[in-house]
């Protein structure tokens, strides 16, 4: 059987990374078999193991991946705001919009897999990587307070980011009724932002 070049294991290393953080996102840590990984990647579950020592060690990487996806995003809303509100305004936009939460597949891993994340033993990687991209996005958010302190800024932006995983996460929950576009635009006007 002929070798697969070093550039060729790139690329399918790179679409596996993808197609995970996509399905991670979309069905849960859990809800996601190798074979259903690879399958969608393109590629044979045999190959996995050239890429991976385990599930564990993808799931950790795809999501680290993933919340860096969701800083570069916010880092773009946040180039054409004029201030620190309106950065503030863009982020919360984005992530509080029907498409958001009706497409966690491309979405936001904080609030994606924030269950999974948590029923997880405390050793596992993903611990670690989950905690790294919420300090992450505190960082970006506390970045754009007005609090006159760093610790109130920081406690500005936990709590702007807490707001906004829980109001995607129960918008969710409740999707296709009334209560879960009330619950977006109830925690749209209380962070300063419009609907897109």
């Amino acid at each position: 059987m002929p070798r697969v070049s070093r550039e060729q294991m790139e690329k399918n290393h790179e679409r596996i990374m993808e197609t995970s953080a996509r399905l991670f996102r979309e069905r849960g840590l859990s809800g996601v078999s190798v074979a259903d990984l690879m399958a969608a990647a393109g590629l044979t579950h045999g190959g996995f193991y050239g890429h991976f020592d385990s599930k564990d060690q993808l799931a950790a990487e795809a999501t680290q991946q993933a919340f860096e996806e969701t800083d570069a995003r916010w880092m773009e809303r946040m180039r054409t705001a004029p201030d620190k509100r309106a950065k503030r305004a863009k982020i919360a936009e984005g992530y509080l919009s029907n498409r958001h939460r009706d497409h966690s597949q491309n979405g936001c891993a904080a609030v994606a897999l924030a269950g999974d994340v948590a029923r997880e033993p405390d050793g596992r990687p993903i611990r670690a990587v989950y905690a790294a991209g919420i300090e992450s996005q505190v960082n970006i958010l506390a970045a754009v307070s007005d609090a006159a302190t760093p610790a109130a800024q920081r406690k500005d932006a936990m709590v702007q980011l807490a707001l906004m995983l829980g109001a995607v996460n129960l918008a969710r929950a409740t999707r296709g009724t009334a209560l879960s576009d009330e619950i977006l635009q109830a925690a749209r006007e209380f962070l300063g932002a419009k609907a897109i």
